[in-house]
């Protein structure tokens, strides 16, 4: 029985004994650091993703923007060059006189070029490609380049009076303005 007793006195001496101190809210102090800073950098991460998306998607359109006016405008030079052979069939064709137009010989020839100048107006509608009017419109300097001016009572000053050589667009952008004439006041 000594020894239950001693036990006993053994057990009552650690329960006197003071605890130890530690320090318990170090730990959850770094831990509440450490979890702060892994959501701020889940913040800036998550933001770093929806900045590279937008600028992915900007990319995107950019591109899908050029590669349609790549498509829409990719005969501009081709036809500014193909303007120039449709003013020299119309100047061929005012200048055949009326009476060749009559003349059985010819009019095979006359009948034949007005066919070309049907088809290549046919083409440049298929391809977007329009005359721009201009005889009787106010003068457009997006549209129109004034070469003379000339006095006339009748029109307003500004007005195009004389279409030199016809402007053309394609689909919404100018091909080739055009060169007209524009009325001033009489002097």
């Amino acid at each position: 029985m000594s020894e239950d007793k001693q036990t006993i006195e053994n057990t009552e001496t650690l329960d006197q004994l003071p605890e130890e101190e530690t320090p318990v809210d170090a730990p959850e102090n770094a831990n509440a650091e450490r979890i702060a800073a892994l959501e701020a950098e889940l913040e800036t991460a998550k933001q770093d993703i929806l900045y590279a998306h937008a600028d992915t998607q900007n990319v995107r359109r950019r591109l899908e923007k050029e590669l349609a006016d790549a498509r829409a405008y990719a005969a501009t030079s081709f036809a500014r060059d193909m303007l120039s052979v449709a003013d020299n069939l119309g100047r061929a064709l005012a200048a055949i006189p009326a009476d060749l137009r009559e003349d059985d010989k010819f009019k095979g020839l006359v009948t034949g070029l007005e066919a070309t100048g049907r088809e290549l107006e046919a083409v440049f509608g298929r391809n977007g490609i329009t005359k721009i009017e201009s005889v009787g419109q106010p003068l457009d300097p997006n549209k129109h380049q004034a070469v003379m001016e000339l006095p006339s009572a009748d029109a307003e000053p500004g007005t195009v009076l004389v279409e030199m050589q016809a402007g053309y667009s394609i689909k919404d952008r100018l091909l080739r303005p055009a060169m007209v004439s524009v009325a001033k006041k009489p002097d």
